[in-house]
């Protein structure tokens, strides 16, 4: 489902989204799996919806005072404890404590999609954006687009890291960079192709971009695979031999050193330095489309599966959550744990935040998401 929607998300027109996805959600969106030791299948969910006008897609939950239209894709809170959402065609909002706000770019359009925000050792926050690379310094925004030399036709930013020397890593439309807070300086993958290679944006393009606990650099790219760069040298990994699918869509190291790679079509694999295992392939993960993983403060792995909502792993089982368990829809697109402990699940329709015990309307817990 996601490799349809991306397939359309940066055309020049938003109708044939939502077009597609109109028609495409009653098919996916309400899996009602409760626990993988139950059948895996599709039932029909009949919780009744609320619809807001101001929006594409029917809201269960907040959203953010009718200032997202679609939905968030990236949430962030920064070490000020301001929390960062970056939507899907609706820019930057902000709540800082006080106001919640969305925020203007001079320049630039408001209509801009948002896919990564990171924050930098002196507090500077970035954002991977349909617009380029977005710097807010605590005071004022500046863009870094084609004019200050980032790579190719496109401006479009999928994936973005800071690794440890400070280094920002930037995987845009047009290929791999460095930015070190002056120049990009363009990072060349090689030129090693699986057989029938199916990209979904551009051959150039990484949606994701890790370091590791050893200072090896994870690149997973549109349909090529996922490249290694260990001490200088590159490690092709395909579906011939550690992957399940060469369209990876997202990977993520936990405290303990595992390596997790979700993909678009072959589930959720994990890496413990020795062995891939396929989760997924084992028939332990229902949804074969896998991504947005995240670590939470007690070590819990969280992450998506389109379709049939998020799973938890606590280091030694597995917990599916879904609609009937009240999160607020089974394709979900982002998570956050904030300063409270609380996980924040944004979708196509809503926030919903989970306090430990159950999922309940960002707006309960949080009264200035409204």
């Amino acid at each position: 489902m996601t490799n349809m929607i991306i397939k359309q998300l940066f055309k020049t027109t938003n109708l044939m989204l939502v077009i597609l996805i109109l028609l495409c959600s009653s098919c996916i969106g309400q899996a009602n799996e409760k626990s993988v030791n139950d059948t895996l299948e599709n039932e029909v969910n009949t919780q009744p919806i609320t619809v807001n006008q101001s929006t594409v897609f029917p809201q269960i939950h907040t959203n953010l005072n009718g200032m997202v239209s679609e939905f968030v894709r990236a949430m962030y809170q920064d070490k000020k404890g301001n929390y960062w959402f970056g939507t899907n065609g609706n820019g930057i909002i902000r709540y800082d404590g006080r106001i919640l706000e969305k925020m203007t770019i001079e320049g630039i359009s408001p209509h801009f999609r948002v896919l990564e925000i990171v924050e930098d050792t002196i507090g500077n926050i970035w954002f991977g954006t349909s617009e380029g690379l977005i710097k807010y310094d605590g005071v004022k925004f500046k863009t870094f687009s084609f004019e200050e030399g980032l790579p190719g036709v496109n401006a479009e930013i999928w994936g973005l890291t800071i690794d440890k020397n400070g280094l920002i890593w930037v995987g845009a439309i047009g290929g791999v960079c460095q930015f070190n807070g002056e120049q990009f300086i363009p990072f060349s993958l090689p030129t090693a192709k699986v057989e029938n290679a199916t990209p979904m944006l551009s051959d150039k393009l990484v949606f994701k971009i890790i370091e590791d606990n050893k200072g090896n650099m994870w690149f997973v790219t549109d349909g090529n695979g996922i490249f290694k760069y260990e001490n200088g040298v590159f490690i092709h990994l395909t579906a011939k031999k550690e992957l399940t699918d060469n369209n990876a869509a997202d990977i993520f190291e936990d405290k303990q050193g595992n390596i997790w790679i979700g993909t678009f079509n072959g589930g959720v694999s994990k890496f413990d330095g020795k062995t891939y295992t396929n989760f997924t392939k084992a028939g332990i993960i229902a949804g074969v489309e896998t991504y947005n993983f995240y670590e939470d403060r007690q070590g819990n792995i969280w992450f998506t599966a389109e379709g049939y909502g998020v799973y938890r792993y606590d280091g030694n089982n597995f917990k599916q959550f879904t609609t009937d368990d009240g999160l607020t829809s089974n394709v979900t697109l982002s998570i956050l744990e904030d300063n409270k402990g609380q996980i924040w699940f944004g979708s196509w329709q809503g926030l919903c935040i989970f306090d430990g015990e159950q999922f309940v309307n960002a707006r309960e817990k949080e009264p200035w998401t409204k």
